[in-house]
């Protein structure tokens, strides 16, 4: 009996455990541009940078130590971000939001720069789980986030 009781509750485990992956979210948003890596990462390269050219950001201050920013929304709210991971010879870094009135939470997220034939291409993608909200508003907000940025950039 004990047997059967240690297999049922190894298998309920699994499968919560599998249940809680599978409400991750992702988002992945790519555009590809005439410039090159160097200047398209000299665009986003700069931690700090994304109030130039994201159109949602009026305003970015980064902290002393640059491993933290605060973006001022144009229509209103603060995202708090702090630095996971900075490449600058593979045009990468990546970030996770500590606080945000978009709905996700666990959320990282990672935006590089890669060659694409002559030019350059944009790829901005993230994980994350819905927050206060359904799924599908949660992944259409973080979408509308990444498109507005790389629509912008490639432009």
């Amino acid at each position: 009996m004990k047997k059967y009781l240690i297999v049922a509750a190894v298998s309920s485990a699994a499968l919560l455990v599998s249940c809680l992956s599978a409400s991750a979210l992702t988002s992945r948003v790519t555009g590809t541009s005439t410039a090159s890596v160097a200047d398209m990462w000299a665009k986003i390269g700069n931690f700090c940078g994304i109030s130039s050219w994201h159109p949602a950001v009026g305003d970015c201050s980064l902290s002393t130590d640059g491993k933290e920013r605060t973006l001022t929304l144009k229509g209103g709210g603060t995202i708090i971000e702090d630095l996971v991971r900075w490449n600058d010879a593979g045009h990468s870094y990546t970030y996770r939001i500590k606080s945000s009135p978009l709905p996700v939470a666990h959320y990282e997220s990672t935006i590089k720069v890669v060659k694409h034939g002559k030019g350059s291409e944009v790829v901005w993608s993230g994980h994350y789980d819905a927050k206060g909200a359904p799924a599908s508003k949660a992944k259409g907000a973080i979408d509308g986030v990444y498109k507005a940025g790389v629509d912008s950039l490639t432009k």
